[in-house]
């Protein structure tokens, strides 16, 4: 196989079999490189994989971070040409071209810069993600700067927006040119490549806000003038298939684009407000739910359980936890786990957020009372082995739900509360009855997410007294600890973080916690009960990963605070 190089990783020591071959299957299902799939899932750098790669094929590996590349070698590649084949040019010699890219074995981009620039090519090896921050700082603007000098036109020019809203909708749908048009295109690109999982924009009385969610924060960009809200809101519309004429009530659309040669899926909600129609837009990116169980954060005994769990063959398994904590992420995993030609999985979703391929999605229209619960009675006739229903909210999708675990269904499904024993009081106080709940749940799972300390500027450190002094900690712990955090570089757009990972709190049933569900015990009972057969709480989950480097004790407290 072409990958067989990298075995060379497994004889030095620095990743086992199991995990080469959990990237391969990774690989496989997310049609990605192997090389790829191990730096997704954490086991190695991509400086690591290109060095390797670079001394197996006979190449210079270049570090393009502080690289500086005369303009008069940039101006031999087009930037389109560098954009589209994720390429930059280093130097020229005896009339070849020197290029960096990540994978030398690359043929088919080779051939067609020889014959694009009509000269030899010599390569040079560079990770993907260094070379698109490269051509970036050397192609005059990067996308950020765009938006940049973009929004600064529009303040500066007193560019008319007051034509019919008719010619302007007729305009908007037809010329990709318009400013306009541009700007929202550079607006979801620059979200895009800066990780967001949202774009707000929000009208005020002399303003319009633009801020996007970045691992779970809002950040705040430059604020288009209030004259552009129309043609903003009117160009996402149209983007959306929405009603434009509609101003008065709440709209739902969807948006399907790429950027930088990948799909993303863009949910849009649309809500009048006072001065205005504020947009939310929800990036989706469908590679988020190919990252496979193991790089979710789990430790390794809760991997181990919920690895038995998914694999039961009847049951419900609950994932629990506020709007965007995981949840989804979480069960699409399992799902794309168990997704095999042996087995049948049916979801009910409301709305479906990605479209897996191999399994039936079925969406929730309350507008011809297509809910939940009609969704699974019907569900239950395909004769599926595996239900996803998207949340329990009512005792009827409730009952309906443990009905298909009883009858030989393996059934996940969420709901929104604080921790995982508090989901047995929840259904019993929806009206299911205990001893339904007792003889069909399997497991509930409660998460959260935090940030990760950023990689390139993560440092190590000795945390306060007053820092230490909010948790219990025992001199163990204290003498293994690894406490790190990161001092903020442009990787991480000094924040100190790049990226989330999910903390945990893995309950499973057993005999004695069956019994305190059939006899409506509160709460703490079962929490108690749970924790002395070896439950860990989502803190000391995240103190585990804080101890060993991941996160920060900052990031601990916080989660600590929104529990408590």
């Amino acid at each position: 196989m072409a990958a067989d190089w990298l075995k060379k990783f497994v004889k030095d020591g620095l990743i086992s079999m199991d995990q080469l071959n959990e990237a391969h299957d990774v690989a496989r299902s997310a049609g990605i490189t192997v090389e790829e799939a191990l730096v997704r899932l954490g086991y190695l750098t991509a400086e690591e994989v290109g060095q390797a790669q670079a001394a197996q094929y006979g190449f210079e590996f270049v570090n393009l971070t502080e690289a500086e590349i005369p303009s008069s070698i940039i101006e031999l590649v087009p930037e389109s040409v560098a954009r589209e084949n994720i390429v930059i040019p280093l130097a020229m010699k005896d009339e070849a071209l020197t290029v960096a890219i990540s994978d030398p074995m690359a043929y088919d981009v080779l051939d067609k810069l020889r014959f694009i620039l009509n000269r030899e090519i010599n390569v040079a090896v560079a990770p993907k993600e260094a070379i698109q921050n490269a051509i970036n700082r050397h192609y005059g603007q990067s996308e950020t700067e765009s938006v940049d000098s973009m929004l600064s036109e529009f303040t500066e020019t007193a560019i008319d927006f007051t034509e019919t809203e008719q010619s302007m909708v007729e305009g908007l749908a037809q010329d990709d040119s318009a400013p306009v048009v541009k700007l929202v295109n550079l607006i979801i690109s620059e979200a895009v490549n800066m990780r967001a999982s949202d774009i707000h924009i929000e009208p005020f009385e002399d303003r319009v806000r633009i801020r996007y969610r970045i691992d779970g924060v809002l950040v705040e960009r430059d604020s288009p003038p209030r004259r552009l809200l129309g043609p903003l809101v009117s160009r996402v519309k149209i983007m959306g298939n929405m009603d434009i004429a509609e101003k008065r009530r709440p709209q739902d659309g969807r948006i399907k684009t790429v950027v930088g040669g990948n799909d993303y899926d863009l949910r849009v909600s649309v809500l009048p407000t006072n001065h205005g129609q504020a947009i939310v837009l929800r990036i989706l990116d469908r590679e988020n739910i190919k990252i496979g169980i193991r790089n979710l954060g789990f430790s390794e005994e809760n991997y181990r359980t919920f690895q038995n769990i998914i694999r039961r063959p009847n049951g419900i398994f609950l994932v629990t936890g506020p709007t965007g904590s995981g949840k989804t992420t979480t069960l699409y995993s399992a799902l794309g786990e168990l997704n095999r030609p042996d087995r049948k999985i049916i979801t009910a979703e409301d709305p479906v957020e990605y479209y897996l391929p191999g399994i039936n999605q079925v969406e929730v229209r309350h507008n011809i009372g297509l809910d939940f619960s009609r969704i699974i009675r019907a569900m239950l006739r395909q004769a599926p082995n595996v239900i996803l229903v998207g949340e329990i909210r009512d005792a009827e999708t409730a009952d309906m739900a443990i009905q298909a675990s009883l009858t030989g269904h393996l059934v996940f499904s969420t709901l929104h509360t604080n921790d995982a024993p508090g989901s047995i009081t929840r259904l019993i106080d929806m009206g299911v009855q205990p001893f339904l709940v007792a003889s069909s749940v399997m497991a509930v799972m409660a998460q959260r997410l935090v940030r990760v300390i950023c990689s390139k500027c993560s440092e190590s450190y000795e945390p306060s007294e007053s820092e230490l002094g909010q948790f219990t900690f025992t001199p163990e712990q204290l003498e293994r600890a690894k406490f790190r955090r990161g001092k903020g570089c442009n990787h991480c757009q000094h924040t100190g973080y790049r990226g989330r990972k999910g903390v945990y709190e893995l309950m499973t049933m057993n005999s004695t916690i069956r019994e305190m569900t059939f006899r409506s015990e509160p709460t703490q009972n079962i929490r108690r009960q749970a924790r002395l057969f070896g439950m860990k709480t989502l803190v000391e989950d995240a103190l585990d990963k804080a101890l060993e480097g991941v996160t920060t004790l900052a990031e601990a407290f916080s989660l600590q605070k929104s529990i408590d």
